[in-house]
């Protein structure tokens, strides 16, 4: 099968279907023995002061979430990894309180244990970057990550999750 081969929803299919607004975003935890390196978001008006995965954002539109996921990691922490070496952890359907389509999203969670480079902050929505024990999290980690990276540390996260519902 080529691309050329693969249909397509028509206009009008979109244009009847298409309230729905549900927004991937992929997310890396790098893991070193029994720690992981995570960020302390700052400056972006969503959960500041808080620790997150190691690197993680949206996909871009025509980027897989593995693409996303290697460049996230470079972007963010200055480090490369290969899409093979990406362990995922979950799959996760995720939304707010709100009910807003902005708020659904589709996010996937990583592992990566090898890495090139130095992970140093490379961008403005983070103040630190630290490593934990993976049995000593901070208490503020961000509640959906918190979730999926427990759940992965303890064994028996499936492999999608639902968060928020």
């Amino acid at each position: 099968m080529t691309a050329g081969d693969r249909q397509t929803y028509s206009a009008s299919y979109a244009a009847a279907h298409g309230t729905f607004a549900l927004i991937p975003a992929a997310y890396v935890f790098l893991v070193e023995g029994d720690r992981v390196l995570l960020q302390r978001r700052a400056g972006t008006g969503y959960y500041d002061g808080w620790w997150a995965a190691s690197a993680a954002g949206h996909v871009d539109p025509g980027e897989s979430v593995l693409a996303g996921a290697v460049r996230e990691t470079r972007e963010e922490i200055g480090v490369a990894v290969d899409e093979a070496g990406l362990e995922p952890i979950t799959a996760m359907h995720r939304t707010a309180p709100t009910g807003l389509p902005i708020d659904q999203r589709l996010d996937v969670f990583f592992v990566a244990r090898a890495w090139r480079g130095i992970p140093e902050l490379q961008e403005d929505t983070a103040s630190a970057l630290e490593w934990f024990a993976l049995d000593d999290l901070p208490e503020r980690v961000v509640h959906h990550e918190r979730f999926a990276l427990e759940g992965w540390r303890d064994g028996g996260l499936p492999a999608v999750t639902a968060f928020g519902f």
